[in-house]
Parts: structure tokens; sequence; C-alpha cells
């Protein structure tokens, strides 16, 4: 894994060598390293082991995720601010399956990094609810869910927000 001022170094070169070759009329070379510069600055922005990660984690392969989180090394350092919130999201949510104890702490220090997307803030934050219930913190639960409510514009979690409300009834 290349640290982040590698990645950025690389793709000043590739965009160095694309307007060199734009400007010796080698319009084929140019737009490769143009490309090239691309792709190396989209791994800037999106880190190769969380999108593995995420796959790992739809596929429901809570193991090798965490394997794919594992070969991160010192993550405060080498990740930008948007892939460590990320990183944190991934750690809780993997972490839920085994103890809810650290998995809190993960999902409470991505939303406090900051998740871009409103989705995975109600996503963080349903985990939380589910979280908090099974702990009996029944108002702090209910308090996760309003917010999930307003964060999930798209109604994709209505069904688990449902069943937590029905879970909180029975505490």
């Amino acid at each position: 894994m290349l640290s982040k001022y590698l990645r950025l170094g690389i793709t000043a070169i590739f965009l160095g060598l694309s307007v060199w070759q734009f400007i010796e009329v080698e319009i084929g070379n140019g737009i490769m390293f143009f490309l090239l510069a691309g792709l190396v600055l989209f791994t800037y922005f999106r880190n190769e082991r969380i999108l593995q990660a995420f796959w790992f984690l739809r596929k429901n392969e809570m193991p090798k995720a965490q394997k794919a989180l594992d070969r991160i090394k010192k993550p405060e350092e080498s990740l930008i601010k948007g892939q460590l919130a990320y990183y944190y999201m991934l750690q809780g949510m993997i972490q839920s399956q085994n103890g809810i104890g650290k998995a809190e702490s993960f999902l409470r220090k991505a939303l406090k990094t900051g998740l871009r997307q409103k989705h995975d803030q109600a996503m963080a934050k349903l985990q939380l609810a589910g979280i908090a219930l099974a702990k009996r913190r029944k108002r702090e639960a209910q308090v996760l869910l309003t917010e999930v409510k307003k964060l999930d514009s798209r109604g994709m979690l209505t069904d688990q927000v449902k069943m937590l409300k029905q879970q909180m009834k029975r505490i």
C-alpha cells in the first residue's frame, strides 16, 4: 500500500508526462498517462483495502473483511479523514458480530470523524441504536432512531427501524 503523499507524487508525475506527450503531439500516450493519473488519484480518495472490506462485508464474509482491514497499517497516519471514518465504521460493523463494547467505540469514532454519505451516517446510528438497546439504554436508542429516520431519505432502513422499535417495547 502506497502512502498518501507518494500517491499524490505519482499522480503529479503522470500528469506531467501527459502534458509533455500532448505537447509532443503523441495524443494516445497523453491520454494513457492522463488516465493513469486519474486511477492513482482515485486510489488516494478511495483506499483499495477499504473497498475490498466493503465487498466482503456485502457478501457477509466477516473474517475476510477483517483481514482486509488488518492489512492497513497505522490507519490514523496512512488514511485521509474520509477514509478513516469509513475504516472505523467497517471495524464497528465487524466488531458488532463479536462484541458490542468495541463496536460502539468504533462507530462513535466514525461519526465523529465524519462519514460523507447520509445513508452511511444512518447505518452507523442504527447500529449504535441496536447496541444501546442491547445495553438497556432505551432513551438513547430512541434518540438515535429518530436521527436515523431523518437521515434515511430513501427509506432503506425503515424495516430495521420498525424491528428495533418492536424490540424497544419489550424492554
